[in-house]
Formats: structure tokens, sequence, C-alpha cells
């Protein structure tokens, strides 16, 4: 069995995400997803709309994810490629060349993104149109 791993926050589920779990999916078996827990994200100085618990229950309802982890902290992903036995590993292409040093441990894909959406574009639309505040 081929396993798959990638990362992310996965907030305000949109048809961009859908494509990279998808993508994700294609490239093995088995799609194992780290979600960023809400301490890593405060960490990283973001804040999700939805929390941990919402976004996992979200992620394992899609087809394409066969198991859903935390990402507790950034420096655990060599460690998860050699607990789940992943042969592949695969980000956005925003991120090119970031993780190159996990090749010792796996194949390293850089998926393109979605042309037109992200959940940033989503927060700021839905800010400009009082939707939703800043803060959340």
């Amino acid at each position: 069995m081929k396993r798959v791993i990638t990362y992310g926050t996965y907030d305000l589920l949109h048809v961009g995400h859908i494509n990279l779990l998808r993508r994700a999916k294609a490239l093995g078996d088995y799609l194992i997803v780290a979600l960023s827990t809400d301490e890593i994200n405060e960490f990283k100085g973001k804040k999700a709309y939805h929390s941990y618990s919402e976004r996992k229950a979200m992620l394992e309802a899609i087809r394409y994810v066969d198991l859903v982890i935390p990402e507790a902290v950034w420096e655990q992903k060599a460690d998860d490629i050699v607990k789940y036995q992943v042969d592949v590993f695969v980000i956005g292409d925003d991120w090119q060349g970031e993780f190159d040093d996990l090749k010792q441990y796996c194949e390293v894909v850089y998926l393109p993104r979605t042309q037109g959406i992200s959940t940033t574009k989503i927060k700021q639309d839905l800010e400009k149109n009082g939707m939703i505040s800043k803060t959340k």
C-alpha cells in the first residue's frame, strides 16, 4: 500500500482544498492529513474560523481522506513519515523547495494550487462584505 501525507489548516473548506486532497490521494492508496491544531495555528500567527475538532470532522467526511492526525508542532513531519510509513509527502506548490529535506525519507511532491481561491481570499471577501469580523 502506498501512503501519502499532507499538512494544513483546512479552515473554511473550499474547492481548492478538495482539489488538493483528490490529487494527493491519486498519488497513492491511503491519504493521511496532518491537521494543524489550534495551538500550532496560534504559534504561526493564524486563527482558524472553525475549531480543530470541527475541521477534523469535515476532513473525515471527505472520501479522499483515510486518516486525520494532529499537527501539533512544525518539526513533526519527519517523525510522522517514519511512524506512518509514508511514501509520498504532498504540499501546495507555494511551499516549493521548503520541504526538500524530507526527500531522505520519501518522495516530496509540490502540487499546484487551485487558481482564484484561498482561505485568505474568502476571509477577506467576507470581511469586506461585513459577514465576519477581522477577529474571527
